[in-house]
């Protein structure tokens, strides 16, 4: 499953670095044509980044909820399962020794 999830940010990255080098070539063609000038390109290239970036945390959320949802399907223990049984286990252990 590391893997599978791996391979998933991996191909992410791929395809956001081969999106901001296409953004950048095709703006970069606008301007040759004149099409638009330089405070347009920025303005244009920033807006693209910006709708980039809010859909790539909307789709960081639902792999997250996914990737939740699938671990407790499969009844893996959380961090925080284990910290509740850590504080249970402590709390056992001072009654223990208070007992004696």
């Amino acid at each position: 499953m590391k893997d599978t999830i791996k391979k998933g940010i991996i191909l992410g990255l791929g395809l956001a670095t081969a999106s901001k080098e296409h953004t950048e070539k095709v703006i970069d063609e606008l301007m040759k044509k004149g099409e638009l000038n330089k405070e347009e390109s920025d303005d244009l290239f920033s807006e693209i980044r910006k709708k980039g970036e809010e859909s790539q945390s909307q789709i960081d959320q639902k792999i997250n909820q996914k990737l939740k949802k699938k671990l407790e399907e499969l009844d893996v223990v959380t961090k925080d399962d284990l910290r509740a049984i850590e504080q249970r286990l402590d709390y056992l252990e001072k009654q223990v020794k208070s007992d004696r």
